[in-house]
This record gives C-alpha cells, structure tokens and sequence, in this order.
C-alpha cells in the first residue's frame, strides 16, 4: 500500500471519528438529545408562519406556503449551522492541532458535515409535508441533491476563509452574527421574490442571485412548486443564470489557498 494511500485512510478515519464526536458533543446534556436537529427548524418555522402568513398575509398567492416557508427556514438553519461552525472549529479544536499533525482542513470539513446531518432529517420532514400538503412528486426532485450540495459548497467556502482569518481575528464570530441577521430579510426566504419584483426589478434581480437566494429558489422550485421563482426563469441573460454557481466555485477555490497558507500557523496562534 502506497503512502498517500495510507494517509487518504487516516484522513477518512479522522473526519469520520471527528464528525460522530461533533455531532454527540453538541446535543450533549440536553434533555431533548437529537430531536432539537429536528425541533429548532420546525419552532422556527412555526413562528413564522403565523406572524407572516396568518397576520400579515404573505404567501397567500404561493402555492403549498406552508412547505414553501418551511422549505425556506430549514434550508436557511442549515445554512447558518453549516457557517457558525465551521468558522469557530479551528479554533475550538486548538488542542487537537497543537498535538496531532493532520490536514487542517478536516476539522472544518468535520464541523460543517454535522449540519448535513441535520439538514438530511429536515429534508425527509419537508418531503412527508409535501406529500401531506398535496405536492406531487415528481423527477424534478432529483435534482435538488444539487442545489443542496451548491449551498454546502458555498458554506464550506464561507467557513474556510473567515475560519482562517477568525483564528487571528476573534472578533469575525461576532461580525458573521450581524451579518447573518441582514442576510435573513435579504434573501427570499419569507417573502416571494414577486413582491420585491413588483416595486423594483433590478432589486429583484440582485436579490436572486445571490448564491444562498438561488440555491434555496431552486430547491422550492422542483420539490414544491414550479411557480418559483429562479435564475433559470426569472433572468434573460445565460450569464447571469449560472453567475451563482460560478460565484460559488470562485469562492470556495480562492478560500482553500487561503486557508491552506494560514494553516501552517494555526497550532502557534490558536
């Protein structure tokens, strides 16, 4: 067995073994255990839809809201899951980089895999909704494993840049935080991208492509219903309709150089 061979193993063991503890530390001494992977979206959800479908009659014009908004919240909790953790793992992991010599980048990986995880739940909840809800199933549903890997990807480029510069500069957590809140009303995750369209078109335009927006349009898209509005039917411009997926691309490209020349100091400044 070839040398790169062995330590591709160790790596997989690694990541594996990391996953399992990050995934068991985190629901650790909470009475509920695993069941908040599935309670936090669906509260979430909850509250939403009263205040923003029962009292301010948003989504009225949407079919099957319902699992439209909770399609939306989950896919946005991954989101902010994947992110959060994955920024802070290199630095809750300080002991293990000083001690054990090992791709860095496996701890973030393993942080951010733990969301799956969850997401994957999520998702069979969302399904069952649908089905309940009248959502016909159809082979459009084969493709949202792409836009889920899309937004796992972007989180993952997230994750590794401000991961990196968060070792040096702690104040990054707090900072992402903020940012977060903005991206919440910024991005269709309640409101129809109809609404924004209707009093600015450019807006709109903006709005969808964002990477987050676009991935999360694309899920609603072919699991819910083809009145979504996306890229693909909403812009003119062949450019501009996979400009979020090459954003996507760019970003986790240039967050790996980053984050693997400032991994050759992250064990001193941790």
């Amino acid at each position: 067995m070839s040398i790169p061979k062995v330590w591709n193993r160790k790596n997989r063991i690694l990541l594996k073994e990391l996953t399992k503890t990050d995934f068991k530390l985190r629901y650790q001494g909470s009475v509920l255990g695993y069941l908040w992977a599935l309670l936090r979206p669906l509260m979430m959800f909850a509250i939403l839809y009263v205040v923003f479908a029962k009292l301010l009659r948003i989504g009225n014009d949407i079919p099957h809201y319902p699992v439209y908004l909770l399609a939306g919240t989950s896919m946005w909790s991954f989101f902010t899951e994947c992110t959060n953790q994955g920024i802070q793992a290199i630095v809750n992991r300080g002991d293990l980089l000083r001690k054990v010599c090992f791709p860095k980048y496996i701890v973030v990986v393993s942080a951010t895999l733990t969301a799956i995880i969850n997401m994957l739940i999520n998702l069979a909840v969302i399904i069952v909704f649908a089905l309940i809800n009248g959502v016909t199933p159809s082979w459009s549903w084969l493709l949202v494993p792409l836009s889920l890997a899309e937004l796992y990807l972007l989180s993952l480029g997230i994750s590794l840049l401000l991961g990196a510069i968060n070792v040096k500069y702690r104040d990054i957590t707090s900072i992402w935080d903020v940012l977060m809140q903005a991206m919440f009303y910024a991005i269709p995750i309640i409101y129809p991208v109809s609404m924004v369209s209707a009093s600015s078109e450019l807006a709109a335009k903006i709005i969808i492509l964002n990477p987050i927006s676009q991935a999360i349009q694309d899920i609603r898209h072919n699991l819910i219903t083809t009145e979504t509005v996306t890229t693909w039917n909403y812009l003119d411009n062949n450019f501009l309709k996979i400009l979020p997926i090459i954003i996507v691309l760019i970003l986790l490209c240039a967050s790996a150089l980053y984050f693997r020349k400032k991994s050759k100091f992250f064990a001193e400044e941790v």
